[in-house]
């Protein structure tokens, strides 16, 4: 029996949500149409919007559906741009070294198509951005278009100081956006006392459907839309509305929320036993720390190499993002928390969830150190590693 121990990546459908969605297939109406059936979906829609908004503490006209956390961060950090820079004063970007790359990649197309200068934050040997790094670029900088950056890192799980980036950023009237994808759920999130123009998460993240996620989008905030045809929310997104995934959604994010630190904690002190040599990444403190993550680097050893030996085992683990999945780089996230690319490259991230068990966690620790004795032996490939700076190298683990 396969032990699946990869959450962060995406965590099974729950039941409720399966339920949901199935039956909602049968529903016949465009919630845009006027008559009864297209208004009965608008109404089932509705309620959807207003469960999302609920477990998020905003209101419900707040929240743009997406097609997923990848097209609401692009909305959110094109269209913030886009709006800000519309006569070129506010070209310039901050970012954190560690995002995920639906960040990075965004900002970068930014860079080559639309003149943006990009800032990349430093973050600390945590993986926590430095505020004072920040605090000086918004001193020396009026041009700045917005911020953007993770609530919790999709990595190694370090969570961020929100607040205080929003409190800093406000102070020059920049926008700040956050992605919330691999927090949401994971961390109390309350929108309305954030100061937060605007917030992405994603529904897979928590037991929804794939390909449906949200942009809660602050009533103030101005957005470039990235889709256009027929405006059907806010005029921010256009496109007919997914109904029954917005259904399951709603369900999945009102189901109740229990902590997964227990089987975290038994995780870290048994790979600690199982792998003396082992180092924990990310915050060590239990209340900074996503409450299902759990990263380590093994000295000597290749993480694919690790994945591969335990998949063979019959446990999915990961050595990083999804969305990065097979390209042979060291984690940028370990570079700018200062790791050297050797030992970057070592990288395990096992992640928890609703389906996780005592015996899914005896069952990984039983199979982790001869895993780690025979990638040990197979040492490090020779590959040759060309690293582009996007605040330091490229690779990921996923959001």
């Amino acid at each position: 029996m396969s032990v699946y121990l990869d959450h962060a990546a995406t965590t099974p459908m729950l039941p409720a949500a399966i339920a949901a969605y199935t039956t909602a297939l049968s529903l016949v109406g465009n919630p845009s149409s006027i008559h009864s059936q297209g208004q009965n979906a608008k109404r089932m829609l509705e309620e959807a919007r207003e469960r999302v908004a609920e477990s998020l503490g905003c209101d419900p006209i707040e929240i743009v559906f997406t097609s997923g956390g990848t097209e609401a961060v692009n909305l959110a950090v094109k269209g913030l741009y886009w709006a800000r820079n519309a006569g070129g004063t506010h070209p310039r970007i901050l970012v954190p070294r560690g995002e995920h790359h639906a960040t990075i990649d965004t900002v970068e197309w930014l860079e080559r198509h639309a003149g943006a200068v990009i800032e990349w934050v430093p973050i600390d040997e945590l993986g926590r951005v430095r505020l004072n790094a920040l605090a000086r670029l918004l001193e020396e900088h009026d041009d700045v278009a917005l911020v953007t950056l993770l609530w919790a890192n999709n990595e190694v799980g370090t969570v961020q100081p929100v607040a205080e980036v929003a409190a800093l950023a406000a102070r020059h009237g920049v926008p700040v956006h956050s992605d919330a994808i691999s927090a949401y759920r994971h961390v109390s999130i309350d929108f309305a006392a954030t100061n937060l123009a605007a917030l992405s998460v994603s529904a897979h993240k928590i037991g929804g459907p794939q390909g449906i996620g949200a942009l809660v989008l602050n009533r103030s905030a101005v957005v470039v839309p990235l889709i256009h045809g027929g405006g059907q929310q806010r005029d921010v997104r256009s496109g007919t509305q997914d109904v029954p995934a917005a259904i399951s959604f709603g369900v999945a994010a009102q189901h109740p929320v229990s902590s997964f630190a227990p089987l975290r904690d038994r995780l870290i002190a048994g790979v600690r036993t199982a792998v003396p040599s082992a180092v924990l990444r990310g915050d060590p403190d239990s209340v900074a720390r996503l409450d299902n993550n759990v990263h380590f680097t093994f000295p000597g050893c290749e993480g694919d190499s690790l994945l591969f030996l335990l998949d063979s085992a019959g446990v999915s683990v990961s050595t990083g993002s999804a969305c990065r999945a097979g390209i042979p780089e060291a984690s940028h996230v370990l570079l700018g928390m200062g790791l050297s690319e050797v030992d970057a490259r070592g990288a395990l991230r096992v992640t928890v969830g609703h389906s996780t068990t005592d015996a899914d966690i005896d069952t990984f620790l039983e199979a982790l150190p001869q895993a780690v004795a025979r990638a040990s032996r197979a040492g490090l490939s020779d590959r040759d590693v060309t690293l582009r700076p996007v605040g330091v190298g490229v690779s990921g683990i996923d959001a």
